[in-house]
């Protein structure tokens, strides 16, 4: 049985660049102001400005460095940065170059950062100032030459993009223009890539998952027609959008949600380089932000803020992804708010959300939203038949949003797709009163703070250890914030062999990013369970997990 949304809409052929610039499915004006630092609005950019700025970042890339010289979609230029003003633009330039945008996450370690250069074929690096050092040391790590590690800066109105070899040279200063390529050819533009974000995917370690023009322009347009329809004879639902660039950039929420869903919408973005809930709630405040976009950790530190008082007064849109909501932070972030959340579901593979709640329509069950328009919606068992009406089963969707497959891995794309094109969610949802509720998550990934984690990027991690002879990684519920999960590491130990805890800990923390840590514990092993075929299984970890936190009954 497919699942429908309540309506379809007519998505033009149109690229993701004369989306925001040009057409008037933009609601933005030449002089809106597109992007602007949190720290001192008066740094911005409007749209014109962000319009010649891509136009001439593009010529630098085209001819000083060769993104797009053997055709579109082929050269990648990695960014590693903290949120700035500029950083929008620099997306936009490469995608006008001809080149495909990917990103990678500030608190990626050296190696972390270098395979991902590798996996994506980068032969161009950005980094912000604080990420220079180890953006350098990966690029040469990765046979990539210094005067192609550039470094952008755009905050207190210094706006310079030099590489590391001539610092005196300011990319910034040229005038010369180059024009992005109009595409109107549908097939084009279904597949032509032109940004590679990493995912996990359902299993395993990351891989590149190649999203086109019409994914990103589908994502774009899409929630913001349902918007717009719901909204229509609401007067008090015509405030302008702005809202707070919190998120990071190297995940589709802070990617599509800051560089392209405002543009559209008609707004600005106020940029925090990192987050912090104080500065953020004074933000929303001082700017009198109208939409927010956020992940259950920060609407749980909202709840729980003795500090609000009337920071967000002026919201009329909030909306909560990345993992689910508890019903009970649900219910207490929204007192705080004053504004009803609407819980939206989706993942990389997506271009983000999948499901949207309209205006004037509230849920405080748990479910997910209803579909948005353009999509569809099965629910299998594991022989991939639906499943009767109320019974579980994995998700699977189709739509203009959902990706091609994964980068140069076709192996991953396969297993990732069944029979005619549905995309396996690996999330575990029921159809119930015409609602979607999300019960389980047939996937392995763990999600900390709405990051994912790889349990088999942290097992190879241990692994890597001489006195670990196995290790199985699983997700423990963190107790002091309800949805989130905590890493826990099980380890067997070679014979003759000792490590502690500790020791254990301080090897990941060396070698991966701060939201891998093992801060669920670890616990030492004899065996780690697996099936026939050598399968970790985790849900034997999970329930052995969930045994030694249960209280037990007093005699």
């Amino acid at each position: 049985m497919q699942y429908l949304p309540a309506k379809d809409y007519d998505i033009p052929n149109i690229d993701l660049l004369s989306l925001l610039f040009d057409s008037p499915l933009s609601f933005t004006t030449e002089t809106t102001v597109l992007h602007a630092e949190a720290a001192d609005p008066t740094n911005n950019i409007t749209k014109a400005q962000a319009r010649t700025i891509t136009k001439r970042l593009a010529h630098v890339f085209r001819t000083d460095f060769g993104i797009g010289n053997n055709g579109a979609g082929k050269d990648t230029v990695l960014c590693i940065s903290s949120n700035q003003v500029l950083l929008p633009a620099v997306f936009y330039a490469i995608i006008a170059a001809g080149g495909v945008y990917t990103a990678a996450s500030t608190a990626f370690t050296q190696s972390e950062l270098s395979r991902q250069i590798q996996q994506s074929r980068s032969q161009l690096i950005i980094a912000s100032a604080d990420n220079k050092a180890k953006a350098l040391k990966a690029a040469i790590a990765c046979g990539i030459p210094a005067e192609r590690v550039l470094i952008l800066k755009s905050s207190t109105h210094r706006h310079l993009l030099r590489d590391t070899v001539d610092p005196e040279r300011n990319y910034l200063e040229n005038t010369k223009e180059l024009n992005w390529e109009r595409v109107t050819d549908r097939t084009e533009l279904e597949t032509r890539l032109i940004c590679l974000l990493f995912s996990s995917g359902t299993t395993g370690a990351p891989k590149g998952v190649m999203l086109s023009h019409m994914n990103l322009v589908s994502e774009a347009i899409i929630p913001q027609l349902v918007l717009r329809e719901s909204r229509k004879g609401k007067p008090h639902l015509e405030a302008p959008y702005r809202t707070i660039g919190h998120l990071p950039t190297a995940h589709i929420a802070g990617c599509q949600g800051y560089f392209i869903t405002p543009a559209v919408a008609g707004g600005t973005v106020y940029w925090m380089p990192k987050f912090n809930i104080d500065q953020f709630m004074d933000y929303c405040k001082m700017y009198q932000v109208t939409f927010l976009a956020t992940a259950p950790p920060v609407y749980l530190a909202v709840a729980e803020s003795p500090r609000v008082t009337d920071h967000f007064n002026s919201l009329i849109r909030a909306e909560s992804g990345a993992a689910p909501l508890p019903t009970e932070v649900q219910r207490r972030a929204e007192e705080k708010l004053g504004c009803s959340i609407s819980q939206r579901w989706g993942m990389t593979e997506s271009t983000g959300s999948v499901t949207t709640m309209p205006w004037g329509q509230a849920d405080s069950t748990g479910s997910i939203s209803p579909l948005l328009p353009n999509t569809r919606l099965r629910i299998v068992d594991e022989q991939d038949k639906d499943v009767e009406q109320g019974m579980e089963g994995e998700i699977l969707v189709k739509g203009l949003m959902v990706t091609k497959g994964y980068f140069e891995n076709p192996e991953a794309t396969a297993a990732a797709f069944a029979d005619n094109g549905w995309f396996r969610t690996g999330d575990i949802g029921v159809w119930k009163d015409g609602k979607i509720y999300m019960v389980d998550r047939k996937k392995e990934l763990i999600k900390y703070k709405g990051l994912q984690v790889s349990p088999v990027e942290v097992e190879a991690c241990l692994l890597s250890h001489e006195c670990v002879a196995d290790a199985a990684v699983i997700g423990v519920p963190d107790p002091s914030a309800p949805g989130n999960e905590l890493p826990r590491a099980y380890i067997v130990v070679e014979n003759n062999r000792s490590i502690s805890e500790e020791e254990a800990k301080a090897h990941v923390k060396s070698n991966m990013a701060r939201h891998k840590q093992l801060r669920g514990g670890v616990v030492f092993t004899k065996e780690i369970p697996k099936s026939s075929s050598g399968k970790i299984l985790r849900r034997l970890l999970r329930d052995q997990a969930r045994k030694s936190t249960e209280p037990r009954a007093k005699l």
